[in-house]
């Protein structure tokens, strides 16, 4: 696992917009799998300035969404679909039809679980994955206790999660939906590269036990650890817990450049 210590927001949102750059350049059918929240927003808008200024073409990208929430209808503004359609496949002029995602909304849940695994691989897997982390470890919706292996399934989330995430619900946490569907953490390791973006003080715990802790689902982003190519950016707020956080510098900074992220 790679830690990479930046500033700011920014800056990480910067250099893993340049990673998916580089990969489109590579691969320009390249299957991005793409995580909402706050975190990620400064990575889908450097992504999209690449775009405008003509130094990348995502005419041909595809997106996989991680998450989506049960029962939400597609159209409501805070489906991830939605969300999704705002913030990275509007900015970044992808096709819609290059989109993949869960059915919130399906009468058989355990249906379209399976149903999604099936398009990941039918499309050939996902070549990045950005990821965010909750204050508890989670990555997706994986909450604490999941499994090490799961794949695509419904979770019901933890309060805190709901708490967290009632800031995109008028702060109103009896309109955050208590389950969702989630590609799992087997799922999750699947991709070919892993770029979990974290930043503040608020996810320094748990990006301290993702990164120096024990492989424990107590901790779910800690399954990193098992990936070949799994890459965490952090701001300095977010590093501040991390013991080995000058070795974590100093490597980056002597990197050949040759590496890329």
């Amino acid at each position: 696992m790679e830690v990479v210590i930046v500033p700011d927001a920014r800056a990480g949102g910067e250099l893993i917009a340049e990673a998916m750059a580089q990969l489109l350049r590579r691969k320009p059918e390249a299957l991005l799998g793409v995580a909402t929240g706050s975190t990620p927003l400064p990575v889908y808008e450097a992504l999209a300035a690449k775009v405008r200024a003509g130094a990348v073409d995502t005419s041909r990208a595809r997106v996989a969404q991680l998450d989506e929430y049960v029962g939400l209808p597609s159209e409501h503004p805070e489906s991830y679909r939605s969300v999704l359609r705002r913030e990275v496949l509007e900015p970044l002029w992808i096709d819609p039809n290059s989109f993949l995602g869960p059915d919130g909304t399906a009468a058989d849940v355990p249906t379209a679980c399976a149903e999604y695994e099936w398009e990941l691989a039918v499309a050939g897997g996902v070549d990045l994955q950005l990821l965010g982390i909750g204050t508890d470890g989670h990555i997706g919706f994986n909450e604490p206790g999941s499994s090490l292996a799961s794949r695509t399934r419904i979770k019901t989330l933890t309060q805190q999660t709901r708490v967290d995430n009632a800031r995109f619900f008028d702060g109103d946490v009896d309109q955050v939906p208590h389950h969702v569907i989630t590609q799992g953490i087997g799922t999750i390791l699947e991709a070919q590269h892993l770029v979990l973006l974290a930043t503040g003080e608020g996810k320094a715990d748990a990006v301290a036990a993702t990164v120096e802790g024990p492989l424990a689902a107590i901790c779910p982003a800690s399954a990193l650890q098992l990936h070949p190519h799994a890459t965490v950016v952090v701001d300095e707020a977010a590093a501040s817990r991390l013991k080995l956080a000058d070795y974590y510098r100093h490597t980056f900074a002597n990197k050949p450049v040759w590496q890329g992220l």
